[in-house]
């Protein structure tokens, strides 16, 4: 055979065996491309990675617990100034993630998301003063209803260092064995003399929804009818609602969450009034400062 036909031959076996080669600087480029998206990158993505392959083993990771709401009707008390044996029939409480959940109930760890507890005031200054609410002229802001400081979730350098500090908080009612969290003061933003914006709120709202349910919690939103068509956005599963009968309140919140809105009334029409409203809710009448049945002033009334 004439020696040109035989290189071209060879030529093209050479070239076609270059082809089908796998190339190791491809490969570890298309990883590294992927490991650099940063924080800007869709939560799920690490986990796919473009290099996966259906037939190849799942990664072992750690096992979130389903998320599970509370069942809507449910007998419900609201123990928020002092855990005790709940009444008969209740099977949903909301304890302070100080106290223990109550054995054999659904358990919803009460968590101040926006303003600091009275006590915890020392703590904030001394590690996070940074992330306390001031005024231009540098003065920490106070809610005028609830005299508390507020915090400062205004810029998402912020955002991020609070939703660490308080995802911990949420890691520990995880642990201690709650089924839910609820986010207290979301409204805080309404009182803050435009410093805090709703979109601030909603923002932080959603780091706060997204911790919980790493840990396989459910998470309500706590007030701030106002927001409630932002549900989605800030990631809410269910909604405690406080007074929304003696506000007129209680119809925003059953058309974004259905049946699952547990409802607090601290005056007796009110109460009497959203259980003739709504007879499918968890509706409460308590005392307004959620005293303990051995304190003087304790009430709780449930439809």
């Amino acid at each position: 055979m004439p020696v040109r036909p035989i290189l071209a031959t060879l030529l093209v076996i050479i070239c076609a065996a270059c082809g089908s080669a796998p190339s190791p600087t491809g490969a570890s480029r298309s990883v590294e491309a992927s490991s650099s998206a940063g924080p800007t990158a869709a939560p799920t993505a690490p986990s796919a990675g473009p290099t996966a392959s259906p037939t190849s083993s799942p990664t072992t990771s750690p096992t979130v617990p389903p998320i599970r709401l509370p069942p809507p009707g449910a007998g419900f008390d609201y123990q928020l100034g002092g855990a005790y044996p709940p009444p008969a029939g209740v099977t949903v409480v909301s304890r302070d993630r100080t106290d223990a959940p109550a054995p054999g109930l659904y358990n919803i760890c009460y968590v101040n998301g926006f303003q600091i507890q009275p006590g915890e005031e020392e703590w904030w200054k001394a590690n996070h003063p940074d992330l306390m609410l001031r005024d231009k002229a540098g003065k920490l802001v106070v809610d005028p209803d609830w005299d508390e400081i507020m915090l400062a979730p205004t810029s998402d350098q912020r955002r991020a260092a609070l939703a660490e500090i308080i995802g911990g908080w949420i890691a520990g009612c995880a642990t201690d064995g709650f089924d839910a969290v609820e986010i207290d003061n979301l409204d805080t933003f309404t009182r803050s003399n435009g410093l805090i914006t709703e979109d601030d709120a909603v923002a932080q709202a959603r780091l706060l929804a997204d911790a919980a349910h790493d840990h396989g919690l459910a998470i309500a939103q706590k007030n701030s009818a106002e927001i409630v068509g932002r549900r989605t956005e800030m990631g809410a599963d269910f909604a405690v609602a406080e007074e929304c009968d003696r506000y007129s309140e209680c119809d925003a919140y059953t058309g974004a969450y259905g049946n699952h809105v547990l409802v607090i009334e601290y005056r007796r029409r009110d109460f009497a009034k959203g259980c003739a409203d709504y007879p499918d809710l968890s509706i409460i009448l308590r005392d307004l400062d959620l005293v303990k049945p051995t304190d003087k002033g304790y009430a709780y009334d449930a439809c």
